[in-house]
């Protein structure tokens, strides 16, 4: 959808029929909450788990919706005593997976299955013969600290490689010669959403609650709220 449709789309749901009351928003406005209301979608959408059926692979639609965003990126490791740990990407925004290739002096080189555990179970974990990094069993464990992932070996295997699978940050949209609200900096040119057209339409929807919630406009921000959340 184009930014010009988008911000046509706003501008007539804030405003009452054939007026012009809220006519004076700023397009910077518009695309801070609509970058906002692209956040806030995904998020919901990741909510849960596919055990109750509400996760992000809980049905073809959100498999289907969310698709763009997983990302497949291979990790540079650091090695320490216990542990191998990566940065994780700067776009990173949700936990999908971790492949890990592991070897030994006196085996080939193998997948191993990692699960992501609690940082406070550490100590269990390592401890625990059913649970501890195993290169027999081809498992392990990882963690989540500081903006970066810990793979587990407890020192008795290597990690060659490994690649992290995620669902990365939104592109933020931005409109052309509109200062963006993040940098002050105006664009240079129209970055548009990379949803297709029904998602930003449920989008927009987000969007105009947020800016209806900032001028204090009720009707619409009930309507547009209401009308968001029917469709998740």
């Amino acid at each position: 959808m184009l930014n010009s449709t988008i911000e046509i789309k706003v501008k007539q749901r804030l405003n009452k029929l054939d007026s012009q009351d809220y006519d004076n928003i700023q397009c910077w406005q518009i695309v801070e909450a609509f970058n906002k209301a692209q956040v806030e979608w995904v998020r919901r959408q990741l909510h849960g788990t596919n055990a109750f059926k509400e996760g992000d692979e809980s049905s073809n639609r959100r498999k289907d919706d969310l698709q763009r965003l997983l990302v497949l990126e291979n990790l540079s490791l650091g090695k320490r005593d216990l542990y191998y740990e990566a940065s994780l990407p700067g776009n990173y925004l949700q936990w999908k997976r971790v492949d890990v290739y592991a070897n030994k002096e006196c085996c080939d080189m193998r997948k191993m299955v990692v699960y992501l555990a609690e940082e406070d179970d550490l100590s269990l974990l390592l401890r625990d013969k059913a649970k501890e990094p195993s290169f027999e069993w081809a498992e392990t464990f990882a963690t989540l600290m500081d903006n970066g992932v810990k793979i587990y070996t407890n020192d008795k295997f290597e990690i060659p490689n490994a690649s992290l699978t995620y669902y990365r940050q939104p592109v933020r949209v931005q409109f052309l010669n509109c200062s963006d609200p993040y940098t002050g900096v105006a664009s240079t040119a129209d970055v548009l959403c990379e949803f297709k057209d029904d998602i930003v339409e449920l989008i927009i929807d987000d969007a105009v609650a947020i800016i209806a919630g900032d001028i204090e406009s009720t009707n619409q921000y009930s309507r547009n709220s209401q009308a968001s959340e029917r469709n998740n």
